[in-house]
């Protein structure tokens, strides 16, 4: 649902009867002239198609390691699993003894993996007559075209919670909608942070971002709201290294590092400062200053489903050791937003996102955390871009903020 003149979106809400038949229910957030749209992304054959081709095997990406002795290097492949009779090298990660694999260079010791890069593997798992399934003009029909705008009234209930926004509190969807650009939530009520406050908010934090680079978006777009903020050289190359954020006058340190296997990049990355989370999370003693903020999604969506459950469970698990030993720690989880609609929807189309996506939700429903809906926050926005632009990257941000602060 949107009014482009005021800026505004909000995502429906779509229940299934099992029967045929479904209902689409707005709510009506704001007045003015309001416009819907109904895209049926695939239909059921093209789901069922994906489903079966998404676990059907690990090997639609293909790693590659870097091994290094002195002056000389070689390059073997690498994977999640690995069918070969030749001697692999097994790198295991965690107290859930999570595996990563490579084929072992002569003369080299498996300790010489120093860097890994990933590249597409011409394979597809759809026949022929399935892949006329995902052409462009089939992904995202528009399903009521010549509809009439809804003018919607003034009305003088007031639905907003008055309620603080708090971790633990549990979103519903949709949890906000935008107006004039910006993310408003509903079930809680959200203040909008200015410099000061920003300033006084992160004072004395340690806050560390474990996830992929839609969460690096965050440690570019702080400095910007956070002047004093400052990274600090940790050395390292490539987008991928670790990155730090300091304020040293009033104590702030943020930090952003990459999730572990399966990263998929065509840069070199480094896998001697490998971010695999539960274990990152394990070495944080935390307290009342100390915020985590988790995402993970994008890179799991070439791979069967259960490598995705099982690091999600390992996640889940490292977090309650957390709060055994620091209960006051802030964890945010940042669900993953939608993307490119027709760009390799057999990898990475939001099918399976959104499989992740109601998976995560179930995995963490319980738990006492955070939750930011970036997947409700990006259809409002009808952001279709794996890397959203500012105003998105903003209203996450005050989100968190009101989350830590």
């Amino acid at each position: 649902m949107f009014s482009p003149a005021l800026k505004a979106g909000a995502s429906g809400k779509v229940t299934d009867f099992n029967n045929g038949t479904y209902l689409v229910s707005f709510t009506l957030f704001w007045e003015g002239q309001v416009s819907l749209s109904l895209l049926l992304i695939h239909p059921s054959e093209g789901v069922s198609a994906l489903w079966r081709a998404r676990n059907q095997g690990y090997d639609k990406i293909m790693f590659k390691g870097k091994f290094v002795n002195g002056t000389s290097q070689v390059f073997t492949e690498c994977g999640l699993t690995l069918n070969s009779s030749s001697e692999l090298c097994t790198y295991l990660y965690g107290r859930d003894q999570e595996a990563f694999y490579c084929m072992k260079p002569q003369q080299m010791p498996c300790e010489a993996l120093t860097h890994v890069t990933t590249m597409n593997r011409e394979i597809s798992y759809l026949s022929v007559k399935e892949k006329r399934l995902f052409h462009k003009t089939k992904v995202g029909v528009e399903m009521m075209k010549d509809l009439e705008h809804i003018n919607v009234s003034h009305c003088n209930k007031r639905e907003k919670s008055t309620e603080k926004c708090q971790i633990g509190k549990k979103t519903p969807a949709p949890g906000g909608y935008t107006l004039r650009g910006r993310w408003i939530t509903t079930f809680c009520d959200q203040i909008q942070l200015d410099t000061n406050k920003i300033n006084g908010c992160l004072k004395g934090k340690l806050i560390y971002l474990l996830g992929d680079s839609t969460l690096r978006q965050w440690i570019h777009y702080l400095p910007r709201v956070a002047k004093t903020l400052k990274f600090f050289d940790l050395h390292g190359t490539g987008p991928f290294k670790k990155h730090l954020l300091l304020d040293a006058e009033r104590h702030t340190q943020i930090q952003w590092k990459k999730h572990s296997y399966p990263f998929i990049t065509s840069h070199l990355y480094s896998v001697t400062e490998e971010g695999y989370i539960p274990q990152e999370i394990d070495q944080i003693s935390g307290d009342k200053n100390t915020a985590i903020v988790i995402t993970f999604g994008q890179h799991f969506r070439p791979f069967p489903i259960d490598v995705f459950i099982r690091r999600a469970i390992s996640v889940r698990k490292a977090i309650e050791r957390l709060f055994l030993r620091s209960p006051d720690t802030k964890v945010i989880i940042k669900t993953e937003n939608i993307r490119e609609m027709h760009i390799e929807t057999e990898r990475f189309g939001d099918f399976h996102g959104y499989i992740q996506y109601l998976t995560l939700n179930d995995i963490f429903k319980d738990l006492n955390v955070g939750v930011i809906d970036a997947w409700d926050m990006t259809i409002a926005y009808g952001n279709n871009n794996v890397h959203p632009p500012d105003v998105v990257i903003g209203s996450q941000i005050n989100m968190f903020l009101n989350y830590i602060c």
